[in-house]
């Protein structure tokens, strides 16, 4: 992760995922996820709360993640390697099924 104006960064390695989809319109589907870092390469201590935004398309594909802490957008930014692993995981199966089921919900 790189921390805004800073010239150093490390990157972290995913071991797994929590996740929740949620329609937020006709067009967008917000996929939170809870990351799970391998042992050597733990979050910066100075998050609380971590998690990624993905905003999806009701196709499942990821248009955009956003870096939040405590459900705010925070300081950090993803690497490419980083956006790589996380897009990844959005295109597995169970994940793109819980996409196309949310965006499938009709708003009441």
């Amino acid at each position: 992760m790189i921390r805004y104006g800073d010239e150093l960064w490390t990157e972290l390695k995913f071991k797994g995922f929590s996740y929740e989809a949620v329609r937020r319109d006709d067009q967008w589907v917000d996929v939170t996820l809870k990351a799970e870092t391998e042992e050597d390469t733990p979050l910066p201590l100075d998050l609380i709360d971590f998690s990624i935004m993905a905003i999806c398309t009701h196709n499942g594909h990821p248009i955009q993640l956003v870096t939040l802490d405590e459900d705010c957008d925070c300081e950090y930014q993803l690497t490419e390697w980083e956006i790589d692993q996380i897009n990844a995981f959005i295109r597995t199966d169970k994940v793109q099924a819980a996409i196309i089921s949310a965006a499938s919900t009709v708003e009441s």
